[in-house]
């Protein structure tokens, strides 16, 4: 039913239409009700076919859940009420489509304008005249909304494959392609400080040699030739993995960089590639190492002022070096060691073989025979840290110390042979530099080899050599499995003339002269220690 507003003026209004809800027209007496029905159709203002405002829109009360706005024009909103009584309307406009109604949905006030809802109207009108139906039109439009984002997100994917960095490839890498004895600790090491900083954020599909080759010029500028020889390698292996796999498989198809290093044109002319270091320290050498470490640990305690004094070489450093020596050990083996696998009683040393160096599938477990030599400085060592779990702790006691701990503090005591600036908090002196340098620098693995040395020289078989080093049995797979045979007494054997000789050379016997023999440090102290 349709009121005349105008007529209503001075009117009274029944009881039964006084509590329901107010119309919001303009025009309409204050205090107004109308009598609803249930889900009617209301207009706005005076008349039919009028538009609404947004400020009618917003008098609505929740009373009218339900009813019908028309607007013109075949549009017409339902309204709705929300749970916290929020007031929307959902607006359609009316066709026919094989001769039935049909709807378009236009939009939702208050989330879309009245003015959009309108437009929204009025294409699905243009859509009817050129005969298309509105709705399929508009789903046309959704699908190919979709494609669109689609076609945005595929591209914004391929920008970023394009774009991934060197950095990400190799964290890659060492995530997933490559594990070492040391978790890769060493590996991260090198990279974050050679590699990432100069190429880290450069695209993989832009990455060429020259970037490679100024990434090992650099370090070999600071003189460090084996490290550069080593990244190269490393480098190398990490694109291998990478030509193998998505994404960066796509991203080498015109080549792999890192094949086309020479590492040969890198490096110091001077630097024997082949790295086949032949350095043995002399009887002499041996000798004058051991004076050192006395003299540097007189000229300490001796020092009016012990912080500005230089202080000797720690005493578990100097445990360690001997021990190499009298073992043919590597010294990272000697480092990871624990007290549980060195038996003093028996004299024994265990290394499992994940302390061993070499490919996985191919180390092996090695037991070490210690001689009396080498006995005094396992007991001298467990003096000092045998309340740990480790042989050689690291400062919290948790795990062992670096595993290049030792060669630090002896390349440090040799600085004329690094080409590089003075160190912050190491040691840049020439303090272990022995035989004034004539033989060259010398490291703690050349201790097993001149240990090796010493046994060949002592008639000691190779065969047995190699086992003392736990160096993996040549020859075929086959030829290993059967031939298991352990040298155990042939390798007690080696060390101990290994020891004796050591002794002999450290200790000499009585001269021809007739002098008389020094003596010898005691059983369980090794040279200048004195234990409890």
């Amino acid at each position: 039913m349709l009121l005349n507003i105008n007529s209503l003026e001075g009117t009274i209004i029944p009881s039964r239409f006084r509590d329901r809800p107010h119309y919001p027209v303009h025009g309409l007496p204050l205090g107004l009700h109308l009598s609803p029905c249930l889900q009617m159709t209301r207009y706005p203002k005076s008349g039919r076919g009028r538009r609404w405002t947004v400020a009618e829109l917003k008098a609505i009360s929740d009373h009218w859940r339900g009813d019908t706005l028309a607007d013109g024009d075949g549009l017409s909103g339902t309204v709705r009420v929300g749970n916290d009584s929020a007031i929307t309307v959902h607006w359609r406009y009316a066709f026919k489509r094989d001769g039935k109604v049909a709807w378009h949905y236009c939009g939702t006030w208050p989330v879309s304008t009245l003015e959009s809802v309108r437009a929204g109207r009025d294409a699905a009108r243009e859509a009817l005249k050129r005969r298309i139906d509105p709705n399929v039109k508009r789903e046309a439009d959704r699908v190919e909304a979709r494609e669109r984002i689609k076609a945005v997100i595929a591209e914004d994917e391929q920008r970023k494959a394009n774009d991934i960095s060197v950095e990400s490839l190799i964290r890659e890498w060492l995530k997933s392609g490559v594990l070492r004895k040391d978790g890769n600790a060493e590996l991260v090491r090198v990279f974050e400080k050679d590699v990432f900083p100069k190429i880290g954020t450069k695209a993989v599909r832009v990455l060429t040699e020259q970037d490679l080759r100024e990434v090992l010029g650099a370090v070999v500028g600071r003189g460090a030739n084996r490290l550069a020889v080593t990244l190269s390698r490393d480098i190398r292996q990490a694109f291998r993995w990478a030509e193998k796999r998505q994404p960066w498989r796509r991203l080498l198809l015109e080549g792999n960089p890192a094949e086309l290093l020479q590492i040969e044109t890198i490096v110091d002319p001077a630097y024997d590639l082949s790295n086949v270091r032949t350095r043995v320290l002399t009887e002499r050498e041996i000798v004058e190492l051991r004076s050192t470490f006395a003299r540097m640990a007189t000229d300490y305690a001796g020092a009016p002022d012990k912080r500005a004094a230089p202080r000797p070489v720690q005493m578990t450093t100097q445990h360690a070096l001997w021990i190499s020596l009298s073992t043919a050990c590597r010294m990272g083996e000697l480092l990871m060691a624990q007290w549980k696998h060195v038996d003093l009683e028996a004299g024994t040393w265990f290394i499992p073989k994940e302390n061993v160096k070499g490919a996985r599938g191919k180390k092996q477990d090695h037991r070490v025979y210690l001689s009396p030599f080498a006995l005094r400085y396992f007991q001298a060592l467990h003096h000092l840290t045998g309340t740990t779990a480790w042989c050689f702790p690291s400062s919290d006691g948790k795990t062992h110390v670096d595993v290049k701990t030792v060669s630090k503090q002896v390349g440090d005591r040799q600085h004329r042979f690094k080409k590089r600036a003075m160190l912050r908090g190491r040691r840049n002196d020439d303090s272990l530099v022995l035989g004034r340098g004539a033989g060259g620098e010398w490291t703690p693995h050349d201790l097993r080899r001149t240990a090796a040395t010493m046994m060949q020289a002592l008639g000691v078989a190779p065969e047995v050599i190699d086992r003392c080093q736990n160096h993996v049995l040549a020859g075929s797979r086959v030829r290993r499995h059967y031939m298991t045979h352990e040298y155990d007494e042939e390798k007690r054997a080696a060390w101990g003339r290994l020891g004796a000789a050591l002794e002999t050379i450290l200790v000499p016997t009585k001269a021809a002269n007739g002098r008389r023999r020094a003596a010898r440090p005691k059983v369980g102290t090794p040279d200048g220690v004195v234990l409890a």
